[in-house]
């Protein structure tokens, strides 16, 4: 279970009897989608950023757009619950654009100021290539 989405964040989003409608007053499956989204995100950012400390914080010290993004996520997968074929047009955009920001986010297209970064090596390690060579060789011996 992750602290990271606080159960008042989504009125900003939704509204409570929409949410309640489609949990059917189960609030265990709102967590879940709660963390299914949160290990999306994860996927895309643990490359550049340190999602550890970005999915740890708690009340202010959450930066907003990642916990904008982590709502709209996680509203979807609760439309996909109740029904998928019904969902509602602005959802299926919201995580869509999540999703596109995500992966600009993943290619450092997008930087999200203020969010831990990982240092320099480590994001060359994590990044999609990885280019080493063998050691200078002196043919005069």
């Amino acid at each position: 279970m992750s602290n990271f989405i606080d159960p008042s964040d989504y009125d900003a989003s939704i509204h409570a009897e929409i949410l309640d409608s489609l949990l059917r007053s189960d609030l265990t499956l709102i967590e879940i989608c709660e963390d299914r989204a949160i290990a999306e995100m994860r996927s895309y950012m643990r490359t550049r950023y340190d999602c550890d400390a970005i999915f740890s914080a708690e009340g202010a010290n959450r930066h907003p757009l990642v916990l904008m993004m982590a709502i709209d996520i996680s509203i979807y997968h609760a439309f996909c619950i109740h029904n998928p074929q019904k969902m509602s047009a602005i959802r299926q955009k919201r995580y869509e654009r999540a999703i596109e920001w995500l992966k600009g986010v993943r290619t450092g297209e997008v930087v999200i100021d203020g969010a831990p970064r990982l240092d320099s090596e480590t994001i060359a390690q994590n990044g999609y290539y990885l280019m080493k060579s063998n050691t200078k060789r002196n043919p005069r011996l």
